[in-house]
């Protein structure tokens, strides 16, 4: 298997300490340049992982064979859109957009292109959470499952907390993807969403999903699942856990043990192979993607008709 000429694009945080850090160290990938939306930037990160940057953002698609996104959702999907239609193949961040519209632009794209795509859910490449994503969909099916994922980025040092777009969107669209890219293989395609906001003054959510085909009888009760989100949880108070709840007892997910940079390494690794078999379906490819932002759109709605008194 030969390896992928990469891109990266983005010069925030998480591009040095994932995806940037990963492609510098993978036997899988060579970090061909940066490109960033602030070229002073994108020079200094070029710099620090020891390759070029880039100013024509349509040079760098000439060069390379594929591209890692670090960008906020709503400006890669429209350049994963572009980066699809040059023939790149794509290893996305989560949310792979902030709507649907702009997700199935996406998925459209990668399918016109045929390239390959990997939407970087970080825990779906920690081996230990995956093996047991896979052995408790086995094991299924589930009566509920419960997510609590409490965090707080605004403390001193945090750097996501002067994200834009994590202040805007709040946890939600932020830690949201992460719960439910585990939550969604082992409960099922979800048919509806209920979802509610918390506490005054903060982002925290709360999400009702109910799993099962839609229009199912009432004979076959669907299973359900709940998750409880926040980015602005008193520090003492912060922690996550998701537990499973069915006839055999419960199983709580475990903790990953990796860095985002080796994680990242990992959905490098199965990109390249990708390219490599020419197979374009993955566990976390852009469909997958897209039906992770359809849950949260959904959910948004819900928030918005509570909050003009419009309920469910």
């Amino acid at each position: 298997m030969s390896k992928l000429r990469f891109g990266l694009l983005g010069t925030g945080p998480w591009a040095p300490r994932a995806h940037g850090a990963a492609l510098a160290a993978s036997p899988h990938a060579t970090l061909q340049g940066v490109w960033g939306r602030d070229p002073a930037k994108a020079d200094d990160l070029a710099g620090q992982l020891g390759t070029r940057s880039y100013d024509d953002l349509d040079k760098l698609f000439s060069d390379v064979d594929a591209v890692a996104l670090a960008l906020p959702p709503d400006v890669q999907a429209e350049l994963a859109v572009r980066a699809a239609r040059a023939g790149c193949h794509l290893l996305l961040d989560k949310p792979m957009a902030l709507s649907v519209p702009a997700a199935e632009a996406v998925v459209r794209a990668v399918d016109d292109a045929g390239v390959a795509s990997v939407v970087f859910f970080t825990n779906r490449f920690q081996p230990e959470v995956e093996r047991w994503a896979e052995a408790a969909a086995e094991a299924g099916p589930w009566h509920s499952a419960h997510l609590v994922h409490y965090a707080n980025i605004f403390q001193p040092g945090n750097p996501y907390g002067r994200s834009d777009w994590r202040r805007q969107r709040g946890a939600l669209w932020d830690i949201g993807p992460h719960g439910l890219a585990t939550v969604l293989p082992v409960m099922g395609p979800v048919s509806s969403v209920a979802a509610r906001r918390g506490r005054a003054g903060t982002d925290t959510v709360h999400m009702v999903l109910t799993h099962g085909p839609p229009g199912s009888p009432p004979s076959e009760p669907a299973s359900a699942s709940t998750l409880s989100l926040s980015l602005t949880m008193p520090p003492a108070a912060t922690g996550c856990q998701l537990v499973l709840y069915g006839e055999h007892g419960t199983r709580a997910r475990p903790e990953g043990t990796l860095t985002g940079a080796e994680a990242s390494q990992n959905a490098i690794a199965e990109l390249a192979g990708l390219v490599s078999s020419g197979y374009r379906h993955h566990r976390c490819d852009v469909r997958f993607g897209l039906e992770v932002v359809r849950v949260l759109s959904a959910a948004e709605a819900a928030i918005d008709r509570a909050a003009t008194g419009v309920d469910d």
